[in-house]
This record gives structure tokens, C-alpha cells and sequence, in this order.
């Protein structure tokens, strides 16, 4: 997502570059490829124009600062309108003076509502609070069961009264549930339409006095578009929304709906869906989505995701080992699946300052060699996880674990060679002697390319072969009078 719009707003502030300082000439011409850019993202033209207007107004207004170029100048500027657009701040949820907070979620049908109330709650729970999920959608086909599943998986409660009773007094009847017994939030998941009709918006307003709720969340599906502004908009009027949930984000949508809703309604985007997984959703800061936006990467996001993963004992443990070269294949499976649990290796990468414009082909073919590598480590027995020396010296080990995960065995080889050496340049790096992308460096399992891959540099000594019929080597030793090499000789 935003990728396409990432692009326009580069190309927009290339046009600046060379120039002494910004112009009403070159603003205006800056400024219509913004305009294209919004609008081809699907902003809402409501939108788009005072968003032009503040840019121009201030970017005019700015002070000449020595040092910044006005390409510079004008993506700070920008930066600034699409944090001031999207809400300016994170904003938490309303919480209740007494009793339990209630959540209210509403949409259209396939927003993903549902999905989002469980995730919401996993996300409470994961801040030691006691949610309970209330199941109203008494309309859409094993939607109650759904919702059951759901919280089954997280440990949440969840609580039904069936198909049969109306949806004002089911959410009712779960909310006194939630006072009762004490929880601390009560999410009532309800009903949506395939459209906007008189009918849904009625039965809205019944639940919302039958629940008196603190928070009315709407759930926009991001790939909408500029319909999210009508949507938005209608449920406003006539519901009264507090917030929104924007889902499927992680889609191949513009981006329109997440610069659309907060300006139509006032009411600030809360959380975003980044994922099909329950854990995959994330509190809503415009501006690190901004500097997404303009493809300077989400570094807080990121740290927040491995700290959620990793536990400083873990930390402490996989350094210890890294040092002391006793990095093994179960601690390389370990790590993978790591990243698997917070998130793709794409969005994960694109986290990362300077990183927006890697090619997606690379991305995926790190991905697919991951997951080669992953089912080699699959067919190996413990021992020979926890001593990678045992394959080096074993061509029919290396020959069965091919057999066992679909490989051949020169494929093997290569992953054995590959990991030998990241073991090492790994090593060298926690002691401070740089990071494994370096030429000749890098990681198994991703491209060349890339940058992070486990490039074709191999020293002769460390390739497959190198000391006959394939053995694979474990340490190459110099020879009397030659210096070692180093880091930046590989």
C-alpha cells in the first residue's frame, strides 16, 4: 500500500531539486503532480484541495533555511499537512469514569468487523485488561460462530444469546454481562449491509441507546477508496462515530481511505489492520504513516513489533551465543519464525529508512528462499540442528536432508555454506565489526540483490567442493606468511 503514492511524491519534489528556492512557478507545478498523486491514490477531492492549499500557503510562507534545498523543504512541508490531515497525534481510546468500556464497532458487510472486534480485544488483553466480545450480528451466516472461534483462539470470552433475539438486546444483555462480572471492555460486534440503507442506520441507532457506548468505531475497509469519505460521512451524521478501524491494509488499496476519514468526520483513525492474523493490528499514528507515505520508513513501528517478540533474556542468550560462534540451525529457525510472527518480510523491510523502493521481485524471492531453507533445517534431526560441523562432514547427511525437503543436495550445500559463513560475519558484527550485507556478506535465505542476501562472494575456501567431492568447510585456516582476511576483503 501507498507504494504508487510514494512514488508520485518523490517524483513531485524532484521537480524543486536545482532550484535556488521555492516559487509561486515551481510550487504550482510541484503541487499538480501532488494533485494527480491524491487523487489517482483515491482521496476524496474534498480532501485534496485544502490539503493543496495548506501546502502552498505555507511553503510560500516558509523561511529560507540554509543548508535545505527546496526539494527538502517542500517534503517537510507535506510531511506536515499529511500528519495534520490524518489527526496530528495518535489518539488512545475513550475510556469510561466507572464500569466497563464499551466499544461499539460498525461497518458495511466485509470490512471485516468481526475480525477487527477480535483483534481489538486480543490487543486488551495483551494490556492485561479483560475484554469481553458480544456477538450481534444475527444476520450474516455463522458470524456468531465466527466470533466464538475467534475468541477461543485468543482466551477471550465471548457471549451470544443466538440468532433469534434482536441485536439492540443481545448487545444489551452483554453489556450488563460485562458489569456484572466485572470485565473491563466490552466489544459488541454487530451487523453489516452490502450498502448504506435506512434499515442498517435505524438499527445502529438502537444499539447505541440500548449500550450508551464510549466509543463508536467504524471498520473502513482501506481498498474502498474514495468511497470511504461517503461512507464515513453517512454513519457520522447519522450514528455518530468516534473513531475508525481501518482493515486490509496490507492490500494492494491507494491509500485514499486513511487521508479521507478523519477530514470528512473529525473523528481520528484509532487502529489499522495490517494483516489476516488476529495479532496483526496496530494503534494508528499519523506520523509515522505519513513518513511511510513519503518512503522514509517506520523505524518506531518496527522496534515496537521486535520488542512485543523478543524478551531481553532471549536477547541476552543470542548474543552470548553469536560471540561465541555457537550460532546453530535451531537458533536460525528460531529467528525466522521471529519474523514471521511480526509480519511479512516485505512490510518488514520497508519499515526501514531508505528501504521503500526495494523491488518487490527480490522481496518475494527472499521470501521463497526462506522458506527453502526452513524446510531443510525441517528434515534435519536435533543433533544435527544444534552442530551444523556434523553436515559439513557428512555428504550423505547433507543427501538425505535434500531427499527429505525436495532439494538436491548441491542447493544443500550451498544453504550449509551460506549459513557458515553468516555464522561468522555475524560473530564479527556483535563485536563490532559491521553489519552482514556488506559485498561478500549476508544472510541465507535472501537475494544478492538485495543487499541482505547471501551474495555469490564467497571466499574459495568456504564454496562447496572446495576441499573435495563436495565436503562443505567448516573453517578455512591461512596459510603460513598470509594474512587473514577481513570484513571488507570478503
Amino acid at each position: 500500500m501507498f507504494e504508487e503514492l510514494s512514488q508520485r511524491f518523490e517524483a513531485a519534489a524532484k521537480g524543486l531539486r536545482g532550484q535556488a528556492k521555492i516559487s509561486e512557478t515551481n510550487i504550482d507545478t510541484a503541487l499538480k503532480d501532488v494533485r494527480r498523486a491524491l487523487l489517482a491514490a483515491d482521496v476524496s477531492l474534498s480532501v485534496v484541495k485544502p490539503f493543496l492549499a495548506t501546502v502552498r500557503e505555507q511553503a510560500l510562507g516558509a523561511e529560507v533555511v540554509r543548508g535545505v534545498s527546496p526539494d527538502q523543504q517542500f517534503i517537510k512541508l507535506v510531511h506536515e499537512a499529511l500528519v495534520e490531515v490524518m489527526g496530528g497525534a495518535n489518539a488512545p481510546l475513550n475510556q469510561a469514569s466507572s464500569g466497563p468500556n464499551i466499544i461499539l464497532l460498525a461497518g458495511l458487510q466485509g470490512a471485516g468487523k468481526t475480525t477487527a472486534a477480535a483483534k481489538l480485544g486480543l490487543h486488551l488483553k495483551e494490556k492485561n485488561l479483560r475484554p469481553l466480545l458480544v456477538a450481534a450480528d444475527v444476520y450474516r451466516p455463522a458470524a456468531i460462530d465466527q466470533l466464538h472461534t475467534l475468541g477461543s483462539q485468543i482466551g477471550v470470552e465471548v457471549f451470544s444469546l443466538g440468532s433469534d433475539e434482536q441485536p439492540e438486546a443481545i448487545a444489551a444483555a452483554g453489556v450488563g454481562k460485562g458489569r456484572e462480572e466485572g470485565f473491563d471492555t466490552v466489544l459488541v460486534d454487530t451487523a453489516g449491509r452490502l450498502q448504506i440503507d435506512e434499515e442498517m442506520m435505524a438499527e445502529m441507532v438502537r444499539i447505541r441507546t440500548a449500550t450508551n457506548p464510549h466509543e463508536v468505531l467504524l471498520v473502513v475497509d482501506a481498498m474502498i477508496g474514495q468511497e470511504a469519505a461517503v461512507l464515513t460521512r453517512a454513519f457520522h451524521e447519522q450514528v455518530g462515530i468516534t473513531g475508525a478501524v481501518l482493515t486490509k491494509l496490507d492490500g494492494d488499496s491507494r491509500g485514499g481511505a486513511a487521508l479521507s476519514i478523519r477530514q470528512v468526520s473529525g473523528a481520528p483513525i484509532k487502529f489499522v489492520g495490517t494483516g489476516e492474523k488476529v495479532e496483526a493490528l496496530q494503534p494508528f499514528h499519523p506520523e509515522r504513516m505519513a513518513s511511510r507515505i513519503l518512503g522514509m520508513g517506520d523505524v518506531l513501528t518496527l522496534v515496537e513489533k521486535a520488542a512485543k517478540e523478543v524478551e531481553v533474556a532471549d536477547m541476552e542468550k543470542m548474543q552470548k551465543k553469536l560471540i561465541e560462534a555457537r550460532f546453530d540451525f535451531a537458533d536460525f529457525l528460531q529467528q525466522m519464525r521471529l519474523i514471521k510472527r511480526m509480519g511479512s518480510l516485505g512490510s518488514l523491510m520497508k519499515m526501514i529508512p531508505g528501504m521503500a523502493r526495494i523491488d518487490d521481485n527480490l522481496l518475494r524471492q527472499g521470501e521463497a528462499q526462506i522458506k527453502r531453507v526452513e524446510a531443510m533445517i525441517g528434515s534435519m534431526t536435533q543433533a544435527e540442528r544444534k552442530d551444523p560441523d556434523l553436515l559439513a562432514a557428512s555428504p550423505g547427511r547433507r543427501r538425505r536432508i535434500a531427499s527429505g525437503s525436495g532439494h538436491s543436495a548441491p542447493q544443500v550445500d550451498k544453504m550449509l555454506a551460506d549459513f557458515q559463513r553468516m555464522r561468522s560475519l555475524m560473530q564479527k558484527m556483535s563485536r563490532g565489526g559491521g553489519f552482514p550485507g556488506g559485498p561478500g556478506g549476508g544472510f541465507p535465505g535472501l537475494p544478492p540483490q538485495s543487499g541482505l542476501g547471501a551474495g555469490p562472494g564467497l571466499p574459495q575456501s568456504s564454496r562447496p567442493g572446495a576441499h573435495g567431492k563436495g565436503n562443505v568447510a567448516v573453517r578455512s585456516r591461512p596459510k603460513a606468511g598470509r594474512k587473514r582476511k577481513g570484513f571488507a576483503d570478503l
